[in-house]
């Protein structure tokens, strides 16, 4: 009829009398009147702490748990972050809850999950528990990133690089990452047809950096992808403007100015255009072979002009020499007797008579 009952220091006893609650028992030896069987004692380890049991709602609203456990009844709308001992344990959804106080230490922080994104000082030692992202949502900004935060498909605010957390199943939460660094863009193999009807192909380069994460996102679906689109759209509009040589010899100015109208588009997207150009020019194959040409004969045309030149300096240099020596008969003399040493210079020196007056001039020359 009486059933005894050791409780340890490290357990509390649980009673229950045909299957109701009826009390908690302390450590120590307990004597039980149970004359039909009816009773039945499960023992709760207090180290645990947290206690678990199918009919908790009974046991904590009897209040034998008041000072001996932290009872936690959690609405829809609350968490609760659990530290024992000093170091972070878990994450509370919504329910009733209870941790024995006696043998460890328990520390409980309340939040309330409708301001949906959760900051902490101890975030990172939070996230790194394992069963944290069955109700947080942990993200990350990497540097050289910003992060659009959109909640139910509104934008929120834009955050720097870092780690975030959100609450789940209270809203819709989208956080976008957005690169900030310096961006290069090939728009290549674009055919386009010149004001003169010549059918190029053009490859362009646009180096671009995102300046409004906000617009970069909410305006377009790929910021990038609509980049190359208007790219090809201005290419389209500046080329087919021009001639075929007006294009070739003014490369820099046609940068120019799709540099210009494709920044004033690019704003709009919430980027900033740090440079354009244009990278290739080709031609088709007939067009080359008649381009080669005609540089092939302006060149014959320059070099013969040149020549021409040339032969003409040559002749009225020429011209003034002889004038000048006719001029000066002492100048003849000595240019005459110039011939004559490097004649003579060469070792051997063979005089031919003619007529008698050559003769008497190379004479009275010697």
């Amino acid at each position: 009829m009486f059933k005894t009952i050791k409780i340890r220091p490290i357990e509390a006893g649980i009673v229950f009398r045909d299957g109701v609650f009826e009390r908690l028992l302390g450590a120590g030896r307990h004597w039980m009147f149970d004359p039909w069987g009816k009773l039945k004692i499960e023992r709760a380890q207090l180290r645990a702490p947290w206690l678990v049991h199918e009919q908790l709602d009974m046991i904590a609203k009897s209040g034998v748990l008041t000072g001996r456990a932290t009872v936690l009844d959690l609405k829809d709308h609350e968490r609760a972050l659990v530290w024992v001992d000093g170091r972070f344990s878990h994450v509370l959804g919504p329910g009733l809850f209870a941790y024995w106080t006696t043998h460890r230490k328990v520390e409980v922080e309340l939040v309330d999950a409708r301001t949906v994104r959760f900051a902490h000082k101890e975030l990172p030692a939070i996230a790194r528990q394992p069963l944290v992202d069955k109700l947080l949502d942990v993200q990350a900004v990497e540097a050289g990133h910003a992060g659009v935060l959109l909640i139910d498909g509104n934008f929120v605010e834009t955050l720097p690089p870092g780690q975030y957390a959100f609450w789940k199943n209270v809203a819709r939460v989208k956080l976008v990452p957005v690169d900030l660094r310096e961006t290069m863009l090939d728009v290549g193999g674009q055919e386009i047809m010149t004001a003169d009807k010549v059918t190029l192909r053009l490859t362009a380069v646009v180096t671009f950096r995102v300046s409004d994460p906000r617009l970069a996102v909410s305006v377009s679906e790929d910021v990038r992808t609509a980049l190359y689109r208007e790219v090809q759209l201005v290419l389209r509009a500046v080329v087919g403007t021009r001639e075929l040589d007006a294009l070739l010899t003014g490369k820099d100015a046609v940068a120019a100015e799709l540099e210009q109208l494709v920044r004033r588009r690019a704003t709009g997207l919430g980027l900033e255009i740090l440079s354009v150009g244009i990278r290739d020019v080709m031609l088709p194959g007939e067009m080359k072979d008649l381009l080669n040409k005609v540089t092939e004969a302006k060149k014959a045309a320059e070099a013969n002009l040149i020549t021409r030149r040339e032969e003409t300096a040559a002749a009225r240099s020429q011209a003034n020499t002889a004038r000048l020596l006719a001029e000066n008969p002492t100048l003849m003399r000595l240019k005459e007797l110039e011939v004559l040493e490097k004649i003579a210079s060469g070792g051997k020196l063979s005089v031919v008579l003619g007529e008698k007056g050559l003769a008497e001039k190379i004479v009275n020359l010697l």
